[in-house]
């Protein structure tokens, strides 16, 4: 598992993401786990290696 630091953009709290690397692109959904408010992230690998991070609020 890959370790990425991002900061949630609903209430800007630091937090540690754990990306499976043998997905190269990645779209899903996760609540914050310190707000509960909805996170879009889509990540990109090559060969292992992170290329592209994105974590964006899901307006409720």
């Amino acid at each position: 598992m890959l370790e990425h630091y991002f900061e949630c953009p609903h209430c800007w709290e630091e937090q540690l993401k754990l990306i499976d690397p043998s997905i190269s692109k990645q779209d899903f959904i996760e609540d914050c786990e310190v707000c509960c408010n909805p996170i879009e992230f889509f990540i990109e690998l090559s060969y292992s290696e992170l290329t592209s991070f994105s974590a964006q609020p899901i307006g409720q």
